[in-house]
């Protein structure tokens, strides 16, 4: 089939099962034609739709679509469960991306080999249906970069609203009991589960609330549901900046390029706090490059010394590259996540006050704040504590995190993983966020662990802690 009369099949699914007042119904598995191009892609991939109510419990809920595609094990080894793979975000989406990561040469070394892989598009995102996406609006980990985008994505929530959405559904317990629902009507007695970054909180939700049938799990680029997003956020980006820079100032040649960074990234960044800066006929604010610096700490870190340098020189070409790319969330399914269990137990004006005297962290600040304005703009129903409670568990853990991660940074890891009783805790030299898809030790570790996860994880290919960083200098 192909993906527009995939589209096609879709839209008369969601006739009938999104529109109008049905009666709850167990939830169910349908088969559907893959998206993407599989025509490079060696192992069996098996699609289909999970379907269940919005409201779980609530007579008259309507049926909502969670996409679902099962990458088939090339060689299965006995006993081992299926792998349901948790993306990050909130917001992001993984199943149209299935077909790419297949035919990348890391994925081969973990996924689809002794077990089946399950990727899901989380309700309210990816392919799945309600997709909860505010086109015209940006969003970013810092939050929406104009008052504007603010106020473009407060009136998609409410158009969402208005269509019938029960914005309350859609968060990580919710995600969390659609994972368990798919378990039951696969008929999967045990699984694993893999989450990067937000993912891992979804597996949090699982591990606390609905734990049935999980064997063991990885945490990659860990995001605890204890920690606070926008209270010390700001400055969390400074920290993983100023590592990359001192990593840089004990490599000779990063140093000799690019000397003095601190001081002159710290005089760059109050410039652009006094006043928007207008380059080659374009104007670029303050919170255009603090999204830009989080999202290189995030993932550039080798060549952020390089980009801080010509931004320095007045080039301000890296920053324009990430506003030209920066609406890649369903920024719906952002916020409802994020204005249910997580930003209702933080203090707005804290965000800035952490930040006073850090002209780096302070581009952030706006940005963060005005995520706390959407949530009070916006009901998402009630709140609970629980939510914000560290996880306790005996189920097998295995936790990687980089050691430069402005949104996950590893001290949380370290914190969080005093509540798993059969723990591991990894965290990698030089390694920036999404430490699998970037590390082939930690793609070994991965699939160690999954064959046995009561065994300790091999470190011995792990970098020294003392390693030097190779920077990308052109």
């Amino acid at each position: 089939m192909s993906h527009s009369s995939w589209i096609v099949a879709a839209g008369a699914l969601a006739m009938l099962t999104l529109g109008g007042c049905a009666h709850a119904a167990a939830p169910e598995f349908k088969p559907a034609a893959c998206v993407g191009d599989y025509s490079a892609v060696s192992q069996k991939v098996d699609c289909g739709n999970l379907i269940v109510d919005e409201a779980r419990g609530k007579a008259g809920s309507r049926r909502i679509s969670i996409a679902v595609a099962i990458v088939r094990a090339s060689t299965p080894k006995v006993g081992l469960p299926p792998v349901i793979y948790l993306h990050g975000g909130p917001g992001g989406a993984a199943v149209a991306s299935v077909p790419r990561l297949l035919q990348r040469p890391a994925a081969r070394d973990y996924i689809g080999i002794d077990q089946d892989w399950i990727f899901i598009d989380q309700r309210g995102g990816g392919l799945s249906d309600p997709s909860l996406d505010c086109p015209g609006a940006n969003l970013t980990d810092v939050g929406p970069p104009s008052d504007q985008d603010a106020d473009a994505i407060v009136a998609c929530l409410q158009a969402f609203k208005a269509k019938g959405v029960d914005l309350s559904r859609y968060n990580a317990v919710e995600v969390a009991r659609d994972v368990q629902d798919l378990r039951k009507v696969l008929n999967l007695p045990q699984i694993d589960l893999f989450g990067g970054s937000y993912g891992t909180r979804i597996e949090a939700a699982i591990q606390t609330h609905v734990p049935e049938g999980v064997r063991a799990v990885v945490q990659d680029s860990p995001w605890p549901p204890e920690a606070d997003w926008t209270v010390g956020g700001p400055e969390a980006v400074s920290v993983s900046i100023d590592i990359v820079m001192a990593k840089c100032a004990v490599v000779a040649d990063c140093a000799r390029r690019y000397p003095d960074l601190k001081a002159k990234l710290s005089a760059v960044a109050e410039r652009w706090l006094a006043a928007p800066q207008t380059v080659g006929g374009k104007t670029y604010t303050a919170d255009d490059l603090g999204g830009y610096l989080m999202d290189a700490s995030y993932f550039n870190a080798a060549s952020l010394p390089r980009d801080l340098w010509k931004i320095i020189q007045g080039d301000v070409g890296p920053v324009a590259e990430f506003v030209g790319a920066r609406d890649y969330y369903r920024e719906g399914q952002f916020m409802t996540h994020l204005c249910k269990e997580e930003l209702p137990f933080e203090d707005r004006a804290a965000v800035a006050t952490g930040a006073a005297r850090d002209p780096v962290a302070r581009l952030m600040v706006a940005s963060m704040q005005r995520m706390h304005d959407v949530c009070k703009r916006i009901d998402f129903g009630p709140v609970s504590p629980a939510e914000q409670q560290p996880v306790k568990t005996r189920i097998p853990t295995l936790f990687l995190a980089a050691e430069i991660d402005p949104g996950c940074p590893p001290e949380l890891t370290r914190a969080a993983a005093r509540g798993y009783a059969d723990s591991q805790v990894v965290i990698v030299t030089n390694a920036t966020h999404g430490v699998t898809s970037r590390n082939a030790c930690a793609r070994k570790m991965v699939r160690a662990f999954f064959a046995d996860p009561s065994q300790p994880v091999d470190r011995s290919c792990l970098p020294a802690a003392d390693a030097p960083m190779a920077f990308i200098y052109d």
